[in-house]
């Protein structure tokens, strides 16, 4: 007796597995994906002879998989929540974990520090350091202020993502908009940092300065604690202002409340940015054009998931499903 009947209903069933199995990659997962896997790329061939290139590239090359894994183990397990809400923020902790591989990136791309530059570009734009101004001009308790709005940086980012991810998710949100715009605003961000390293005037212009940061009770353990990172070459431009400026952009767009609840503390991080000595007005002024080139390409990657979504909707029509008169 024939086996082809049993043969084919066999494949007809794994084949229906197979189609119930389909992973689709959001927007920024593909930015995760090709950012991290460009870094690894780089420090197993190039920079494989700067310091710590192998474990940095491990660490790489982890978060560029994240994506692809979550995302397949999302599709194979619909009901477990916890790995859709995992997929979704993965962003966050790359964007941590990746600031701190950058060292043997940058060894590899441009090991020149570019202070110098940027210090003659302030002094031809405006005339001054600002940051050596600011230090006569701002009061202690005013730089504890500053100090505490400037560790900022990630909550307003959580703030606005929690906020917009309660709202609605999938590749039609505002949710995977805005994510989208800040996974382009990191990597391009940290692009930069690697081609323009730089370590600010708190090291560069420390003889310029009457003395350390000065505060009332703050200042003294925040300013201590940022001069201990991984990566301290992150000067230009400015990842503190172009960030804000990007979650005050969306938040305006998708949460009023939201950025009228920031817009005081996040004006104090973008000027602690200079009174605490992190950055050179020149930074400031180089992350605006940043912001406006994340804002019109994660537009364009939005829409371009809209009209995805609209074809695959379309394509998931059955044929049993359309009527003939």
């Amino acid at each position: 007796m024939s086996t082809w009947p049993f043969q084919r209903t066999r494949g007809i069933v794994v084949a229906r597995r197979e189609r119930a199995v389909q992973v689709h990659l959001s927007s920024v997962d593909i930015i995760v994906v090709i950012a991290c896997s460009l870094a690894a790329l780089v420090l197993v061939g190039p920079g494989r002879w700067a310091p710590d290139a192998p474990g940095n590239a491990c660490m790489f090359a982890f978060m560029a998989a994240g994506p692809l894994v979550l995302r397949t183990l999302e599709a194979t397990y619909p009901s477990r929540r916890w790995l859709t809400v995992l997929a979704d923020w993965w962003l966050l902790p790359v964007a941590v974990m990746s600031h701190g591989c950058l060292s043997p990136v940058v060894d590899t791309l441009n090991p020149i520090l570019m202070d110098a530059q940027l210090v003659a570009a302030d002094q031809r734009l405006f005339g001054f350091q600002a940051a050596v101004e600011l230090e006569r001009m701002v009061p202690p308790w005013l730089n504890d202020v500053l100090m505490v709005c400037y560790y900022g940086h990630f909550i307003w980012a959580l703030v606005l993502g929690v906020a917009l991810y309660k709202r609605a998710r999938g590749p039609m949100s505002e949710f995977d908009e805005y994510l989208t715009g800040l996974g382009l605003m990191f990597f391009l961000n940290y692009a930069a940092y690697s081609l323009v390293p730089a370590v600010g005037p708190r090291y560069f212009l420390i003889d310029a300065f009457d003395g350390p940061l000065r505060g009332v009770v703050l200042t003294p353990l925040l300013d201590s604690v940022m001069r201990t990172p991984l990566y301290a070459r992150d000067c230009f431009p400015s990842g503190h202002t172009g960030t804000t400026l990007l979650v005050l952009f969306y938040a305006w767009r998708f949460s009023r409340r939201v950025f009228w609840v920031m817009l005081a503390p996040g004006l104090g991080l973008i000027v602690a940015t200079l009174a605490g000595r992190f950055h050179y007005a020149t930074d400031l002024v180089c992350a605006v054009p940043l912001v406006m080139l994340v804002v019109g390409l994660a537009l364009g990657l939005s829409r371009a998931a809209r009209q995805r979504e609209v074809e695959r909707a379309a394509r998931s029509v059955p044929v049993d499903a359309i009527l003939r008169p």
